[in-house]
């Protein structure tokens, strides 16, 4: 089966990745590595960006200053970029975190043309650290870094199979959407993407998946064009 899209940037969610136990489900990052390994056998070239909502989700109480508590969640994603890493090199995907802020005893600094050219050895990207800023959303970074590596799509796997009308845990009336566009998303405020990132793919005309990361073969799906989620366009 061929790849459908070439480049892409693959977003996981944080909270998609912990286990039951624990913040991280080791052997599932492994799994989600296997198939970003076919994937690779086919010809694509992938690039990640991974949320830390299953080790930090904003300010703890109202006291708590944003910038210190959006800087911890910078330093939570970097945490999860290193296990996918470890996770993703064991089953042998060659595999590199960049950070957007400076830690070179960790990771390395991020750079377009770095990663460009790590994706063009055939390895994965992995970017931790968000935009490098507080105030921006792990969707946000992913937006960014997507347009900045010349992606031709944006996959977005979370702890939900798509977008819906509504939210489905508060509204059982929500209708799940299979093909929406920016300009929906912003207009009925839906919250499965930021709305940051929403106008800044909607600028540069970026196309973006959202699907569930239920199971890991959905990325494979996905990136074959066999739509598992919500396609999300211009108009």
């Amino acid at each position: 089966m061929s790849i459908a899209y070439k480049r892409v940037l693959l977003k996981l969610s944080g909270e998609a990745l912990s286990g039951k136990n624990g913040i991280i489900n080791y052997e599932y990052i492994q799994e989600i590595g296997k198939v970003v390994r076919r994937c690779l056998d086919e010809g694509a070239e992938i690039a990640i960006v991974v949320g830390a909502g299953n080790i930090w989700r904003g300010r703890q109480g109202f006291d708590m200053d944003r910038v210190r508590a959006d800087q911890m969640g910078m330093l939570a994603t970097v945490i999860n970029s290193l296990a996918i890493q470890d996770a993703f090199i064991s089953v042998g995907v060659d595999t590199v975190v960049m950070s957007a802020v400076e830690m070179n005893t960790f990771a390395d600094q991020y750079t377009t043309r770095g990663a460009i050219k790590a994706l063009e050895d055939g390895k994965v990207v992995v970017f931790g650290a968000g935009t490098g800023n507080p105030f921006f959303s792990t969707d946000t970074g992913a937006a960014l870094r997507a347009c900045e590596i010349g992606a031709e799509a944006i996959l977005m796997a979370k702890n939900i199979d798509g977008i819906y009308t509504a939210d489905p845990k508060k509204d059982p009336t929500a209708v799940k959407l299979t093909e929406t566009t920016y300009d929906y998303i912003l207009a009925n405020h839906l919250n499965a993407i930021d709305s940051t990132a929403s106008s800044l793919c909607q600028e540069n005309n970026m196309h973006l998946c959202v699907f569930g990361l239920d199971k890991s073969e959905n990325i494979y799906e996905v990136i074959t064009g066999n739509n598992c989620g919500t396609v999300v366009k211009n108009n």
